[in-house]
């Protein structure tokens, strides 16, 4: 099942994304018997409400849609798509998972995952315009695969912590380099508002299959940048959940980020910057495609 939020009037809905067309989410669940009478009104609000439901759930509504011709709201080209989790309590991200990327950086390998955070003000959907270049001078992409968390997770193990994941969408953690570095911390780099693209959709696992044999990659105006599998993070999506949950409580609609791959602008000879105009695309396999313009 495909997860999105999209835009009717001024309201942002929870929908599901069925091949091209768009459906109400609680219409769906309503008409394929999965709720009744469901009326949420957001993808957190749904996430939080089924639990560990959701992989049956999922399973269920994709058999109905398969069988049946509900009235979609309309198709995903023609509506205009937000970040699938609008209101997520926790935005966190990995920095330094690839080996690759670690090299080009020029950093220690890392013994634990290196996490910072960002806020759901940074956040914008699949083909929104990145509208910070008037902040910095040093825009960068980021390419990645982003965790969504499908129910309360506590010191869980590794064994444990799949079951605790919604499902996977595209996030590019767009950077401020020179803000980033300017001082020790790198939040002022990480969380400019209205700077990271994510979506299109929430996939749920179901549709993913093994989600450490996805390939990744990035293009900036058609040339490929970043190219990898996410068989080749340091940290599995496993180890991430588990070991942030040791410190710190994930709940439903919360995301994490799980790291990018070399090929970042700012490592680059001579640095590739984003500048207005600039599109840029972030594909993971079986998961989507970001596309976004940068103003």
């Amino acid at each position: 099942m495909r997860l999105v939020t999209y835009l009717s009037g001024t309201n942002h809905l929870p929908g599901i994304q069925h091949g091209e067309n768009v459906l109400d989410l609680n219409a769906t669940l309503t008409a394929s018997g999965a709720a009744q009478s469901a009326e949420f009104g957001s993808v957190r609000a749904f996430l939080e409400a089924v639990g560990d439901r959701l992989p049956g759930l999922a399973e269920s509504v994709t058999d109905w849609l398969n069988t049946s011709a509900p009235t979609p709201v309309g198709t995903a080209a023609d509506l205009q798509l937000g970040a699938p989790v609008q209101d997520p309590g926790k935005v966190l991200c990995v920095g330094l998972n690839y080996s690759d990327h670690v090299g080009e950086t020029g950093r220690k390998f890392p013994s634990h995952p290196d996490i910072f955070a960002k806020f759901a003000s940074s956040l914008i959907g699949p083909d929104d315009d990145i509208a910070c270049s008037d902040v910095t001078e040093n825009l960068d992409f980021e390419g990645e695969l982003a965790i969504v968390i499908g129910n309360h997770c506590r010191r869980v193990s590794e064994e444990e912590a799949l079951a605790h994941i919604a499902g996977l969408t595209v996030l590019n953690d767009i950077t401020a380099r020179d803000l980033q570095y300017r001082g020790t911390q790198w939040l002022a780099g990480k969380a400019v508002d209205g700077s990271t693209p994510v979506g299109p959709a929430l996939v749920t696992l179901d549709e993913i299959g093994d989600p450490q044999s996805l390939d990744i990659g990035t293009r900036v105006n058609g040339e490929q940048m970043q190219r990898s599998n996410t068989k080749n993070m340091i940290f599995p999506i496993a180890r991430i959940v588990s070991y942030i949950s040791q410190f710190l409580a994930l709940n439903p609609g919360d995301i994490i980020a799980t790291g990018t791959p070399e090929g970042i602008g700012a490592k680059r000879v001579p640095p590739v910057w984003l500048r207005p105009g600039d599109v840029v695309e972030v594909e993971v396999e079986k998961v989507g495609l970001l596309r976004n313009t940068v103003k």
